[in-house]
C-alpha cells in the first residue's frame, strides 16, 4: 500500500511546484500589465493637461484681445463725448455706493 502513496505524493509536489511556477508568472505578467497601463495612463493625463493648457492660453488671449478692443471702443466713445461719459462714470460710482453702503 505505501507504493501507491509514494507515486502521488511525488505527483503532487511536481504539481506543487508546477502551480508556484505558474503563479510566479501570473504575478509577473501582472506587473507589467499594471507597469504598462500606468504608463499609458500618465501618457494620456499629460496630454489632456497639454490640450488644456493650450485652450486655456487660446481663451486668455481671445480675452485680451476682447477686452482690449472693449477699452479702445470705451476710449474713442469718451473722446467724443466726454460729458456723457462723465455723467455714467458718475451714476455707477453713485449706483454702486448706494448698493455697498451697510444696511442696519
Amino acid at each position: 500500500m505505501t507504493t501507491s502513496i509514494e507515486p502521488t505524493a511525488g505527483d503532487f509536489a511536481t504539481d506543487l511546484a508546477a502551480l508556484r511556477q505558474d503563479v510566479a508568472r501570473l504575478a509577473a505578467t501582472m506587473s507589467e500589465l499594471l507597469r504598462n497601463q500606468t504608463r499609458a495612463a500618465g501618457h494620456r493625463v499629460f496630454e489632456v493637461v497639454g490640450d488644456a493648457r493650450d485652450m486655456l492660453s487660446g481663451t486668455a488671449a481671445n480675452a485680451q484681445n476682447h477686452v482690449g478692443a472693449a477699452r479702445d471702443a470705451l476710449e474713442a466713445r469718451a473722446g467724443r463725448h466726454p460729458l456723457t461719459m462723465t455723467l455714467v462714470a458718475l451714476g455707477v460710482g453713485l449706483s454702486l455706493g448706494l448698493l455697498s453702503r451697510r444696511r442696519d
